[in-house]
């Protein structure tokens, strides 16, 4: 029996990491459009929620604290060095202990990062948790792992069953499925896998992450990305994993329920490369599902969609064309803090006040 557990998504959260785009990333030829979107993110999130602001140690720190000087919640600003800012798939999984009265034995499960299967330079996102648990004074929690593994390619509804792709985890790691299986549920303490063998994003560069196509709402709900465009160059592969969604069970035999997220228009950038969007990919975040808003008609079916899928909560939506430029989107940009795992760090962080 396993000691830790990844919890899920929907349990207290007590903070959300985002890294800030700099000139040193890829954002660089769009800068400020990308600074304006992740200034609105960061204000979405610290409406509810504390934010750990990550800035490269060459940055003016002062005005950007100015940005969030009046936010409901505090916006910590932490140093750190990274290539890019998809702290989705860099930042490290927490996992914390079965034994409640351990709370504070969590682990932070720190996987390979190597720019989704070597395609971009990673080696300072690589560094970036040691680094980050070094300056905050947690090195007995860092759990270094062998495993090649992208936070954004894997989704857990906390009671043992994860959802995840055949595409991606493959192409990582070129086993048989059962061995890559048995690895996942002794590397993630997992006891279920559900594999989706179908679905895709045209654009998206991480080999098919869980993230930009289905995602658990609850333990007995899952929503997922679907597609009406005929004429979509992945319009079978998106039909053919809807199906595979019905045919899953969940661990009691049952059914899950199915919620249909709307396809949405087109959105092209300056050349006419189609980009990646995909309302998958939003944020639970306590009482609110943070989602992707692509300036197309269907933001609105979607966002009753996920008000279906998640009754109880309120849907805010965050602009995230500029995100797609790159290829990701609003939950490849974050990565949520449990509560234990924060009042860990806080203490720790450069700054305890509003910036």
């Amino acid at each position: 029996m396993s000691t830790h557990r990844i919890p899920a998504e929907w349990e207290p959260q007590d903070a959300v990491l985002v890294a800030w785009p700099h000139a040193g990333t890829d954002w660089a030829p769009r800068l400020p459009e990308a600074q304006a979107t992740f200034t609105q993110l960061v204000r979405t999130l610290a409406r509810e929620i504390p934010v750990i602001l990550l800035l490269p140690g060459t940055a003016d720190s002062q005005p950007i604290g100015q940005l969030f000087a009046d936010t409901a919640c505090p916006v910590y600003l932490q140093s750190a060095d990274y290539n890019d800012t998809w702290l989705r798939d860099s930042v490290f999984l927490s996992a914390l202990p079965t034994n409640a009265t351990e709370k504070h034995h969590w682990l932070a499960l720190d996987f390979p990062f190597t720019g989704w299967g070597g395609k971009f330079d990673a080696q300072l996102d690589n560094r970036l948790n040691r680094q980050l648990l070094e300056q905050w004074q947690l090195c007995d929690h860092w759990s270094p792992r062998t495993f090649e593994l992208e936070g954004g390619s894997v989704d857990f509804d906390g009671q043992g069953t994860l959802l995840t792709t055949v595409q991606c985890l493959q192409k990582r790691h070129p086993l048989p499925l059962p061995e890559l299986e048995a690895q996942l549920k002794k590397e993630l303490a997992v006891e279920r896998v559900l594999w989706l063998h179908h679905g895709g994003i045209e654009g998206d560069d991480t080999d098919s992450h869980v993230d930009m196509l289905a995602r658990f709402a609850g333990p007995q709900q899952l929503v997922y990305q679907a597609c009406d465009e005929v004429n979509y160059p992945l319009f079978n592969e998106l039909k053919a994993m809807a199906e595979e969604l019905q045919a899953f069970r969940q661990a009691n035999g049952q059914a899950y329920r199915l919620h249909a997220l709307p396809w949405p228009e087109p959105v092209f950038d300056e050349s006419g490369r189609r980009l990646p969007a995909s309302y998958a990919n939003f944020l639970i975040c306590n009482e609110r599902i943070v989602m992707p808003e692509y300036d197309c008609p269907q933001d609105e079916q979607a966002r009753s969609v996920l008000q279906a899928a998640f009754p109880g909560y309120r849907v805010v939506g965050v602009p995230s064309r500029s995100l797609i430029w790159q290829n990701g989107s609003l939950h490849c940009s974050t990565m949520q803090l449990p509560e234990t795992v924060f009042q860990d760090i806080q203490p720790h962080l450069v700054s305890h006040e509003k910036n």
